[in-house]
């Protein structure tokens, strides 16, 4: 099932916080955010560290879709 973080980069253009202070942030790798860039999957562990550092729930970051994104 395909995965999509629209909702992710959404909130980080909202609060002008750069990808790379999410990385610090959060404590997650570049690796971690590149696999969401391409909206592949990454560790519940990486999620949730997301939702701590933005205070929000993983609905808020991340959703399954029906279709491939291109």
């Amino acid at each position: 099932m395909p995965v999509s973080y629209d909702k992710l980069w959404k909130i980080l253009i909202d609060k002008k916080m750069k990808r790379s202070e999410l990385k610090d942030a959060a404590g997650v790798s570049f690796n971690v955010l590149a696999k969401m860039g391409k909206n592949e999957f990454v560790s519940m562990e990486s999620l949730y560290k997301i939702c701590v550092a933005l205070d929000c729930g993983i609905d808020e970051i991340m959703e399954f879709t029906n279709h491939e994104h291109a």
